[in-house]
């Protein structure tokens, strides 16, 4: 009994177990919701083939009438250069169509969407990617960097800003609805900026209502009380190339400025905090006016400074 595959298969041997322990027929089929043929039938499959042929196998259905192998030799030309078909991109409905005309057989919009997840292929949106990144200088900084992590007296530090505006972004939803949100026609918008110390988790970040150069100096000299020099450490404080990180009158400080490659936003993890802030905190929303914008980001800012093991872990550098 414990062996059946399935419901189905445990149902029936079941019911055999029962007529072989005395029970009459007629209270089998009516214990088990089936007619006096159908127990007459599982007991005639039994005395052929035993508690094997009581086992419920899959049916194979009806047969495909192309095979995966040769939409394969089809579709992946197309899918990773979609200009062979004469195509910018694809959509699923042009997909479908495109191969029934190369197939020249009536195949369904679904057949086609199981034939692409057979082979592994979803939709997804593609992740925006800079073009003019200088692979050269991405090698050089990642050896500059990897020197720095074999001196145990650099503590490196990373800082960014980040602006945040006060509409929804997404909300869960029962399928066929379609949510509706508030509109004002305000532009509310806060800017953010941040640093973070991957190793430790530390962070400390600041709210301004726009981004020069005095606010940036503002920045760095609270950052410097919060966060003072020690003996023996060198700080170092590794930013993007903003016309106000470059200012020939910015202080720096105790901290060491280092700038990353151009167009090299995934060298920087606090983008990654900067996600986890927007999804945890702004997900759908709304704020009506500018201090409840900022009252919200106080209190996002504040719960990652106090949880420095979740900003490292979210920040974390590969070795």
């Amino acid at each position: 009994m414990e062996a059946a595959p399935n419901k189905r298969s445990y149902r029936r041997l079941a019911a055999i177990r029962a007529l072989l322990m005395g029970w009459p027929r007629a209270q089998v089929a009516q214990l088990f919701g089936r007619s006096e043929r159908m127990v007459r039938l599982w007991i005639v499959a039994f005395n052929r083939g035993g508690i094997d042929a009581l086992a419920s196998k899959p049916r194979p259905g009806r047969p495909r009438r192309v095979k995966l192998e040769r939409v394969r030799d089809l579709l992946v030309p197309v899918l990773e250069d979609p200009a062979q078909a004469g195509q910018v991109h694809w959509t699923g409905v042009k997909l479908h169509g495109w191969l029934k005309e190369q197939l020249c057989v009536e195949l369904g919009y679904r057949t086609v969407i199981r034939y692409l997840h057979q082979l592994d292929y979803n939709l997804r949106v593609p992740q925006r990617w800079p073009e003019r990144q200088d692979e050269v200088e991405r090698a050089a900084f990642l050896e500059r960097l990897a020197a720095f992590g074999q001196e145990p007296e650099i503590e490196l530090w990373y800082a960014d800003e980040c602006g945040v505006e006060g509409d929804p972004r997404r909300r869960w939803t029962a399928r066929g609805n379609r949510p509706r949100v508030p509109y004002l026609g305000d532009h509310i918008r806060a800017n953010v900026v941040g640093a973070v110390c991957p190793d430790t988790g530390q962070s400390f970040a600041m709210v301004f209502d726009a981004m020069n150069t005095d606010c940036f100096q503002c920045f760095l000299d609270q950052l410097a009380q919060t966060i003072p020099p020690e003996p023996g450490k060198r700080r170092l404080l590794l930013l993007d190339n903003a016309s106000w990180h470059k200012a020939t009158r910015l202080q720096w400080h105790h901290f060491e400025r280092h700038f990353l490659p151009t167009y090299s936003p995934d060298f920087n993890p606090i983008e990654r905090l900067w996600l986890r802030l927007k999804a945890d905190y702004f997900t759908d929303f709304i704020a009506r006016t500018t201090q409840e914008l900022t009252e919200r980001l106080l209190t996002a800012l504040k719960a990652f400074i106090d949880d420095p093991p979740t900003v490292a872990s979210q920040c974390a550098t590969r070795k």
